[in-house]
């Protein structure tokens, strides 16, 4: 009981100070520059940088033994409370909501790897003590396919009234609880590229394209239908809200609703959708069109707003984009042409630009580098609509305040041009 008692005390330490953070004028004025940037108007260029535990510095600084909360159940909220605060010392265009999210316990496997049709791959390690792994296909050949069981959305409300009770006693007099029940199959989980690769193996999947076209098609109608399934029966249960929409940015447009927490039940048409094909990267646009492209469109097309792309060059591919009536953003990756990129696409969609990150932070800072990268790019991009996106930084050399003198010398620098 103690050991409870200071967990929640520390924990609602920590909301005071992102309560204090969250009320700050700046995130209104970021929410409105959001708001007319991804609604193709002209603003500043926002800034932004996102990272997460997926990210190996971010597994270090916020790992569980730097975390002082003792029951695992806090130290969640602690990491996420501690991980917000700093990102607000970081000073991008990150907008910091007055809430705090809590997920509903999903009785089906949670996972963008396939194990939420309960065929996730095997990882076979070729040593006892860790290191390189062997990745084991579920759909080694064709006949499994008829094993993939596409996941039914059912909330498991006796542990998530449980939990939900539990954040809300402790600090839901601080930040208002936010409880999220979205589906399974979503985001990566949602967009088939993430889980058909997982499922036939990267490389059995580029030689099924030319050896087994009618089988891969017939691999991507089920994975579609399922995703088409999940979400369907999550969006009539009323469990799709404000704050489970996701786009890789901000989730903002002036066509859309302004987020907030525990909306209630809203339609896709109303939401934001993110979409990606990184597997594909080396397919031809022709094949990527045909054999991905085609069965993403009918999910797609659910949303008010979709986001295509996450680290996958898509520089050969804006035209292919242009089949999906409600795009509204296109990922610019570190491998894209940003100056053909800009060039095909004009202001017709909103350019997600994200350099390389070992370019930016992850090796030697190197100020006058940057500076020559984001300038020599913001020229490029000067007649498009686009913001700055630094994501996927797996390394900052054991000093987390590069990400602070990042956006410092970014924004001076995009103000010099």
């Amino acid at each position: 009981m103690e050991s409870e008692n200071s967990d929640i005390h520390l924990l609602r330490d920590l909301a005071n100070q992102y309560a204090e953070i969250a009320a700050k004028p700046i995130q209104e004025e970021r929410r409105d520059l959001w708001r007319k940037h991804l609604s193709l108007k002209k603003t500043r260029p926002p800034v932004l940088i996102t990272f997460g535990l997926h990210n190996v510095w971010c597994r270090d600084v916020f790992a569980s033994h730097r975390m002082a909360c003792k029951d695992p159940f806090w130290r969640r909220y602690e990491r996420w409370l501690r991980m917000e605060i700093f990102h607000d010392s970081i000073g991008d265009d990150y907008i910091c909501e007055p809430w705090i999210p809590q997920y509903a316990v999903v009785k089906s496997s949670r996972g963008i790897y396939g194990e939420a049709w309960d065929m996730g791959p095997k990882f076979l390690r070729t040593g006892d003590t860790g290191g390189s792994f062997k990745w084991a296909s579920p759909i080694s050949n064709w006949e499994k396919m008829a094993n993939l069981k596409a996941p039914v959305h059912e909330i498991d409300e006796v542990a998530t009234k449980e939990n939900y009770q539990r954040l809300k006693d402790a600090i839901g007099d601080i930040l208002e609880i936010d409880l999220i029940r979205s589906p399974v199959l979503t985001h990566f989980a949602g967009d088939i590229s993430t889980t058909i690769t997982a499922l036939r193996g990267l490389e059995q999947l580029m030689l099924d394209m030319y050896d087994y076209p009618d089988q891969l098609r017939e691999l991507l109608s089920r994975l579609r239908d399922g995703i088409q399934k999940n979400q369907d029966e999550a969006e009539q249960a009323g469990d799709f809200s404000l704050t489970s929409q996701h786009n890789q940015q901000m989730t903002y447009a002036e066509e859309l609703e302004l987020l907030k927490p525990n909306s209630g039940p809203r339609k896709r048409e109303e939401l934001w959708g993110f979409f990606a094909a990184q597997e594909y990267a080396l397919i031809s646009p022709a094949f990527h069109d045909e054999f991905m492209l085609q069965y993403q469109l009918p999910l797609m097309g659910n949303y008010g707003l979709v986001h295509y792309g996450c680290c996958e060059d898509l520089t050969g591919k804006i035209d292919m984009l242009r089949q999906v009536p409600n795009l509204r953003s296109i990922a610019v990756t570190p491998r894209a042409d940003v100056r053909k990129s800009a060039e095909q696409i004009g202001q017709d969609y909103v350019m997600s630009w994200r350099p390389n990150p070992t370019d930016m932070v992850c090796t030697h800072w190197r100020p006058d580098l940057v500076q020559s990268i984001i300038s020599d790019g913001a020229k490029a991009c000067q007649d498009s609509i686009y913001h700055i996106h630094l994501k996927d930084v797996e390394t900052v050399q054991g000093e987390p305040e590069r990400l602070q003198r990042w956006t410092q010398l970014v924004q001076s620098t995009l103000e010099s041009i």
